[in-house]
């Protein structure tokens, strides 16, 4: 698995630990459930930006093209 993946499954597992933190204490029911898939959409599009800067070694790649 790369690190890209673990990283995000990671992420994923710590936001689904917040909402059961949050709908533990009540908040949840009180925004709605309309706000809570927005901010769900949010944090999951923030993982995936968050595990790709993450991911690797940026490297320049030169391709020789012979004609």
């Amino acid at each position: 698995m790369k690190w890209v993946n673990v990283y995000f499954v990671g992420y994923v597992i710590f936001v689904a630990g917040v909402i059961a933190a949050l709908w533990k204490m009540g908040i949840v029911q009180r925004i709605g459930t309309e706000w809570t898939v927005i901010g769900v959409v949010i944090a999951i599009g923030l993982g995936i930006m968050f595990s790709v800067a993450n991911s690797g070694r940026k490297e320049t790649i030169e391709i020789d093209q012979h004609r």
